[in-house]
């Protein structure tokens, strides 16, 4: 422990304090050579944290959990979930522990998290390790998300931990210290609920209320304003998603956050040509979570909400019900307004007409059929907009309706054009290029991974010497698979 008058975080527990029944008390494992990875600085000071002093030795033995910061009350979560749709009571943290919340610098309550920290009592037959490839994974991605202005969990730092670990080989261990608005999700709900303890769970909603959604206390039923509050923040999330291209891989209730902030970068992946049917988790073979199926997953994740806080919205089913399915059947409504919305933008498109579903759909088709890339589409439109339709032409006919719809609305294109460019990425976490900086992260070569860090956290602005994190992926190249990490 560190013995700096000052304490390296200023920690305030108030999950530990309040929700006694939804976590067990528990230490990280030691580990032999703890070795800093990756830290990020610009997320360090946000939490008022001395990026300086994590650099240390004692600082690392912290983020790793060699040492018990002051302050910090290490436990492990528990909660259910819903896992490819069949039901598990008890998962919980596993593998992490909440070392405990902050208040950043802009006043907000954050949790600081370790992942990849040992063997919990929620653990299921797993060692409890991660290994450096998939940590660096959720610190490219999540960091990229943020950058592209996502809600996201974030990675303050990758460390090693000297181990080596067995998953289809033998591999370097490594810790991530996740934060996140909060760890509350679904299936924390779901667990509460489990238990019959209609307290509890009064307790955990009240607490997530108070936490997230404030503005529903004053509401006639409390409980209903914050259960449309978390679906309107999915439906808004998953409208993110897809206008980026972006496959969560694992939409499990366990894996839904009550924030609305995206958590658990695991089988996750962008993808390069337009296809709904894309898939890249390895573990989801019936394709439940495609691309295209997001949309449903994240209702029918709500609907399972819902079952888990019936109780609070009135002690009679018959009332509390259809009170939720009234709110449920708001899901696609919302989610359709948050994707249609985020569309248009993407078009440059300023403002709505009754053929603009007509037009949103055959655009689809077009990408499909063509199998143009997801990111570089978006782009090169905005480039025809300049008058340089090379990047365009195997859409020329769709192309033609819309530079006459965006030039009935604007006398200014070139301005049209680069509006487009600021909700357009020119980088995103392209999956050969991640694997590329994972392959030589977990040789201890991070030169890879920082260049990549460099091109995503500023992903609207083409610069020089970063053509190739702009090109589609290789043609030729194998179907694209990711993998949990656990």
């Amino acid at each position: 422990m560190s013995n700096d008058v000052e304490p390296l975080f200023s920690f305030d527990n108030t999950f530990a304090r309040e929700l006694g029944g939804l976590f067990e008390s528990w230490p990280a494992e030691i580990v032999p050579e703890p070795r800093l990875l990756a830290l990020n600085d610009e997320l360090a000071t946000e939490l008022g944290i001395d990026a300086d002093r994590l650099r240390r030795t004692d600082g690392v033995a912290c983020l790793v959990g060699n040492a018990v910061p002051v302050g910090a009350e290490p436990l492990a979560q528990a909660y259910s979930g819903h896992q490819f749709g069949g039901y598990s009571p008890r998962l919980g943290d596993g593998r992490a522990l909440l070392l405990g919340e902050v208040i950043d610098t802009l006043g907000r309550r954050r949790d600081i998290h370790l992942k990849g920290s040992g063997r919990t009592p929620f653990a299921r037959g797993g060692d409890g390790k991660a290994a450096v490839g998939p940590m660096l994974r959720e610190l490219i991605v999540s960091e990229a998300m943020h950058a592209l202005g996502v809600p996201t969990t974030r990675a303050l730092a990758v460390i090693s931990t000297g181990e080596r670990i067995v998953r289809d080989t033998w591999q370097p261990g490594a810790v991530l210290v996740r934060v996140a608005s909060s760890h509350l999700r679904v299936g924390t709900f779901q667990f509460a609920a489990s238990t019959q303890d209609l307290d509890l769970l009064r307790r955990l909603a009240d607490y997530a209320i108070l936490r997230h959604f404030p503005s529903a206390r004053d509401a006639d039923n409390p409980y209903l304003a914050f259960y449309e509050s978390v679906l309107d923040a999915q439906a808004s999330l998953v409208a993110r998603w897809m206008n980026l291209g972006f496959i969560h891989g694992v939409m499990n209730t366990d894996n839904v956050t009550i924030s609305g902030e995206t958590i658990d970068y695991g089988p996750c992946a962008f993808m390069d040509r337009f296809d709904p049917k894309t898939v890249f988790s390895s573990i989801d073979h019936g394709g439940r979570y495609a691309y295209g199926n997001q949309p449903m997953i994240g209702q029918w994740n709500m609907a399972r909400f819902a079952e888990a806080i019936a109780p609070l919205v009135d002690s009679d089913p018959e009332v509390s019900v259809p009170q939720l399915v009234d709110v449920l059947k708001t899901f696609p409504d919302r989610y359709d307004s948050y994707w249609k919305s985020g569309l248009r933008t993407k078009l440059g498109l300023t403002s709505e007409r009754a053929d603009d579903d007509e037009m949103f759909v055959d655009l689809l088709k077009s990408m499909e059929e063509n199998h143009v890339d997801f990111t570089s589409f978006f782009r090169r439109l905005a480039d025809a907009a300049r008058g340089d339709r090379a990047g365009v032409v195997s859409m020329s006919a769709w192309v033609d309706r819309w530079l006459e719809r965006v030039t009935a609305e604007s006398d200014d294109l070139i301005a049209t054009a680069t509006a487009m460019d600021r909700v357009n990425p020119a980088y995103v976490p392209r999956n050969h290029l991640v694997e590329e900086a994972l392959a030589a992260g977990s040789e201890g070569d991070l030169s890879v991974l920082r260049t990549l860090l460099e091109a995503l956290t500023h992903p609207f602005a083409e610069r020089p010497g970063f053509d190739r994190f702009a090109e589609p992926a290789p043609a030729d190249g194998a179907p694209y698979v990711t993998y949990c990490g656990t």
